[in-house]
Parts: C-alpha cells; sequence; structure tokens
C-alpha cells in the first residue's frame, strides 16, 4: 500500500506532539519529586534540631516537675495537666453538639431550605476563621460575659467553639459514606427512621466521626492563640478545678521560646518533643481507625 505525503507528515505531527507530551510528563514528574524532597528535607532538619537540643534534657524529672524560674529545675507537669483537662473539656462540648447538629443536617432535613443552607454555609465559613477570633469571642462572652475569667472553664469552652464547625463536617462526611441501602432496607422492616439511624447509619459511620474528632482534638492541643487571648498563664501550678488558672504545653514553647536564656530555649525543644509525641499517638490512633473501617 503506498502511503501519500499528507498521511506522512500527519503522522510525524502526532509524534512530535507525543514527545512533547512526554517531555512535559517527565519534566512535571521532576519538579513534583523535587518539591516533596523539599519538604522532606526543610521536615527532617526542622526535627533533628529539635531532638538534637531537646533529647537531652528529656527526663521523668521533667515530665512530674511543676514549672520553675530555673531552665534546670523546671517540669512540664501543670502544662500537661491543663493540655488534658482542655481536650476533656473540648471534646465534652464539641463531640455530642457537633454530632447532634451533622445527624439534623444531614438525615432529619431532607428537604432544603434557605434556613438550612444558611446555616451549612455558615458552618463551612466558620471553620475557616482564624483561631485568634475564637479567643476574642472567649474572652468577651465566657471570661468577662460569664464571670469565669482566665480559667480553665473559659478555655474550654473556647477551644470548643473553635473545633466544632471541624466536628459538624467531618460527621456529615462519614454519614453520607454511608450506602443509602443501610437506611432503607432498615426502614422496610419497620423502623423508624430514627432507629435506622441509630441502629444501622451511626454504627458504619462511627470510624470516620472519631478519626474526625480525634484530628479536631489534635488542633484544640495544639493551639495558642485562642487561650492566650483569654488570658492563660506560662506560670502557673497544675490546675485542681475548672475554675483554677491553667496553662498548656504550646504556651509553654511559646514563653521559653522568647526567653533571652538559652537553656530556656533547649526546654522549649524538649516541651516540643512531648507534644509532638502525644500528637503522633493521636494521629495514629486516627490512621488506624481509618483502616480500620477501610478493612
Amino acid at each position: 500500500m503506498i502511503s501519500s505525503p499528507f498521511s506522512s507528515e500527519l503522522g510525524s505531527h502526532e509524534q512530535r506532539h507525543l514527545r512533547r507530551r512526554k517531555q512535559k510528563d517527565a519534566i512535571f514528574r521532576v519538579l513534583c519529586l523535587a518539591a516533596a524532597l523539599c519538604g522532606i528535607v526543610i521536615l527532617f532538619v526542622f526535627l533533628g534540631k529539635i531532638v538534637v537540643d531537646g533529647l537531652p534534657r528529656l527526663s521523668l524529672n521533667f515530665l512530674t516537675a511543676d514549672l520553675s524560674g530555673r531552665p534546670s529545675r523546671t517540669g512540664i507537669w501543670p502544662a500537661i495537666v491543663g493540655s488534658l483537662y482542655i481536650m476533656v473539656l473540648t471534646a465534652t462540648l464539641s463531640v455530642p453538639i457537633g454530632v447532634a447538629a451533622a445527624v439534623y443536617l444531614e438525615e432529619f432535613n431532607t428537604r432544603k431550605t434557605k434556613l438550612t443552607e444558611f446555616i451549612q454555609l455558615n458552618i463551612a465559613n466558620l471553620s475557616g476563621v482564624p483561631s485568634i477570633v475564637y479567643g476574642l469571642l472567649g474572652l468577651a462572652v465566657f471570661s468577662r460575659f460569664f464571670g469565669l475569667r482566665d480559667s480553665i472553664m473559659a478555655g474550654g469552652l473556647t477551644m470548643g467553639l473553635l473545633v466544632l464547625p471541624m466536628v459538624i463536617i467531618v460527621t456529615q462526611e462519614a454519614l453520607r459514606s454511608v450506602p443509602n441501602s443501610y437506611r432503607e432496607g432498615s426502614m422496610a422492616l419497620g423502623s423508624t427512621r430514627w432507629q435506622a439511624i441509630r441502629y444501622q447509619v451511626l454504627p458504619s459511620a462511627v470510624p470516620g466521626i472519631m478519626t474526625g474528632v480525634i484530628l479536631a482534638m489534635s488542633r484544640a492541643v495544639g493551639e495558642t492563640a485562642p487561650l492566650i487571648a483569654i488570658g492563660a498563664a506560662s506560670q502557673v501550678g497544675a490546675p485542681k478545678g475548672l475554675l483554677d488558672e491553667f496553662t498548656v504545653l504550646p504556651i509553654q514553647v511559646f514563653d521559653w521560646s522568647l526567653n533571652s536564656k538559652q537553656e530556656f530555649h533547649q526546654t522549649a525543644a524538649s516541651a516540643i518533643l512531648v507534644l509532638m509525641t502525644f500528637l503522633l499517638l493521636l494521629n495514629s490512633v486516627a490512621i488506624w481507625l481509618r483502616a480500620r473501617s477501610t478493612k
């Protein structure tokens, strides 16, 4: 079969076009690899610096001792207790309200009205509000209006408001991932809508909900600005009640990092290691729950 000059010219044009596409694809892969390596290198440099400075200071006494003005004697026990208090109070406020709101918006709100669309839009917007805004809100409402001042209750309520939109959004996504056949099959057997949600939908969505809740708690534990805004101190004892003054690990890291003494910088690095270990454990639990739900 004799090929015409036009067909050969068309074939060479397609070959050149294919080579250009392959070249662009190779360049894009190299750029993506370089960006990933750059991020990994920066992360390892940062972690290496923290480990080198903070590891010699880590000890059981450092974890259990009270705060002190001397870097060689100070510990982080009050900050650990304060962080645990904040996490428990945040979960107590945000999880029940967030899950209930998500169930109503996703399961009972079958008719999309302007009111529910307005609520949904504001929930999405509130999840992107800077954390310092929540701190100022907590200062005005909880600390001053309700008279809680700089207590751990004011801090827990403020952080609960901070992560509440995130809990609602994550719970809605987990509920959407449950097949409609679960609801339809349960209701076809005579269950009410609430019984179908309680016995079929929620158990299937629990792994996704728990993953989101744990990630929300991780954010609450690592936040600093809202707690500084409501007046959380940096040199206090371990709180014994919900109305006591408190401190948390991020505030102690912030305070020691600004100190002029080099020894306090090493103490801050040790506190960062403790905080990162705690956050890593929380994220590991979230990954385990996600993997278990996938199986």
